[in-house]
């Protein structure tokens, strides 16, 4: 190849510079290892780099496009040594996390800026996964470590965790529901509720087996991918379910949606922040530690889980 990063570094620095006597000063060199090494490069690459026809060495349209096609190889040489660097110091190259659905997104986004003035050299990888989809993502390496792993992690081990919050459920119709004439005879009778079509989320899991919640033994059943879906889908009158409260919330305020008390209550679930035992690297450390600070996370359990004792 004869076109090297140096020669890049060299002809960015005269452009920014604006003279090939500045961009020396910058880079701590001769001015005439400057011109040596731009006459090398149009030699090599048989271009004409400069117009040097008069009082000032002007790039050429070749030598701009060199430039302008040129700089984000410098940035990405530039980023490489910064995360060779980090990784020699424990510093992970990215790091995967998989968020589950019962998680509002947004409530991370502090989290992420305040991570990136630590270890803004990591890359952040974010997946949605729904229900066990989240220790799957573990289980199977598609993840490094899980925000909103819901309730116990699968068997066999390997695994730690602590507990972010819990989510509490209300079970919900649209006014338009057949169920919503029953309201005012709660409890009602799980035997009723299981003659109307479910909604319910699909567990993203892909080796694990699929977990189920809150579906009863032969009720027909509605299967969306996000919590966003099964709202929409219960919105629309199209069955009944169980959504996290803090979902509901606004939709019972305004009446598009009715809660109904059940004979049976769906318990809350466990949100738990889980990865592998053998797990290293300082950007995993910094937010298991992170997300153990009890401000962290009672900001994370707002409206979305309630914290922790």
């Amino acid at each position: 190849m004869r076109l090297s990063l140096d020669a890049l570094l060299v002809l960015d620095a005269i452009d920014r510079k604006g003279s090939f006597a500045n961009a020396a000063l910058e880079l701590h060199r001769v001015p005439s290892a400057i011109t040596y090494t731009i006459q090398k490069l149009e030699q090599d690459l048989d271009v004409l780099i400069f117009d040097r026809s008069g009082h000032r060495a002007r790039l050429t349209p070749a030598g701009q496009e060199l430039l302008r096609e040129g700089r984000p190889l410098l940035d990405a040489a530039l980023a490489l040594e910064a995360r060779v660097k980090r990784v020699a110091t424990g510093w992970e190259p990215e790091l995967r996390i998989a968020v589950g659905d019962l998680v509002d997104f947004t409530a991370l986004l502090d989290s992420i800026h305040e991570f990136d003035l630590h270890g803004g050299q990591t890359r952040l990888r974010f997946s949605h996964e729904v229900y066990g989809g989240s220790w799957d993502a573990l289980y199977t390496g598609r993840a490094d470590f899980a925000v909103g792993a819901p309730d116990d992690a699968p068997p066999g081990g390997g695994f730690k965790s602590f507990l972010l919050g819990t989510v509490e459920f209300v079970l919900a119709v649209a006014p338009q529901h057949p169920l919503a004439a029953f309201v005012d005879e709660a409890p009602l009778p799980m035997q009723l509720i299981r003659e109307y079509r479910a909604i319910s989320v699909g567990d993203s899991s892909r080796s694990l087996a699929p977990r189920t919640s809150g579906l009863l033994t032969g009720q027909p059943t509605l299967t969306v991918s996000s919590q966003a879906e099964k709202l929409a889908a219960q919105l629309g009158g199209l069955g009944v379910g169980y959504l996290p409260r803090r979902i509901a919330t606004p939709y019972l305020a305004d009446g598009r949606l009715i809660e109904l008390q059940a004979e049976e209550t769906k318990q809350q679930a466990s949100l738990h922040v889980a990865w592998p035992s053998k797990a290293r690297g300082n950007a995993l450390r910094w937010f298991l530690d992170h997300f153990a600070k009890p401000d962290v996370q009672q900001r994370l359990c707002h409206g979305s889980a309630a914290c922790p004792p």
